[in-house]
C-alpha cells in the first residue's frame, strides 16, 4: 500500500492550481499526510520595477510581496479542511520548477500535485511548462489537475471507494 506523509502543491493562484489544491487537499485527508501549500514568484531582481527602486523601499516591496504570498495560501489553506497544524505554507523566488522540485527534495515530499493550464503550440512553446519540468524531474511521483474541481473529485473517488485511502 502506498503511504504518503508530505505532499506538496505549488499554486500560482490561478483556477487550475484550485484544482490541484483540492485533489491534494482531498489525499492529504486521506492519507493523514501534511499538505505542503507553496507559492513561487518571479525573482525580484527580474521584476521591471526592481532597477527603479532603491535599496530600503526594495526590501520593503520585496518583504510586502511576501507578506501578501503568505495571506493568500492561508486563504487557500482554508479551503482545504485541513487542521493547521497539517499545513505548511511556503514562499519561494524564481523558476517555478527548480524552486518546486527543490522543496520536494528538501522537504522529502512523497507526491507532488501540479494544476496545469494544458497549453499548446506557440504559447506552450513561449510560456513553458511548469507541470511538464515538474513530471520529468522530480524525485517522486507527480499528479496534475486541469481546472475542473468536478473531474477532481471523480479522479480521487475511486481510489477512496476502494479503500487505497484509508
Amino acid at each position: 500500500m502506498i503511504t504518503l506523509k508530505n505532499i506538496l502543491v505549488a499554486t500560482d493562484f490561478s483556477e487550475c492550481s484550485a484544482a490541484a489544491v483540492e485533489q491534494a487537499g482531498a489525499l492529504a485527508a486521506g492519507f493523514d499526510a501534511s499538505l505542503h501549500l507553496l507559492h513561487v514568484a518571479i525573482a525580484p531582481l527580474h521584476e521591471p520595477w526592481a532597477g527603479d527602486a532603491p535599496g530600503e523601499q526594495f526590501v520593503h516591496v520585496v518583504r510586502r510581496l511576501e507578506s501578501d504570498a503568505l495571506q493568500r495560501l492561508d486563504r487557500v489553506a482554508g479551503t482545504t479542511a485541513l487542521p493547521k497544524n497539517r499545513l505548511v505554507l511556503a514562499t519561494g523566488w524564481g523558476n517555478a520548477a527548480d524552486e518546486i522540485l527543490s522543496y520536494a527534495r528538501k522537504h522529502q515530499v512523497d507526491l507532488i500535485v501540479c494544476g496545469t493550464h494544458g497549453r499548446r503550440g506557440w504559447e506552450h512553446l513561449l510560456m513553458g511548462s511548469v507541470a511538464e519540468r515538474v513530471v520529468r524531474l522530480a524525485p517522486c511521483p507527480v499528479l496534475t489537475a486541469h481546472a475542473s474541481p468536478a473531474a477532481a473529485r471523480r479522479a480521487i473517488a475511486p481510489a477512496i471507494e476502494a479503500g487505497a485511502v484509508a
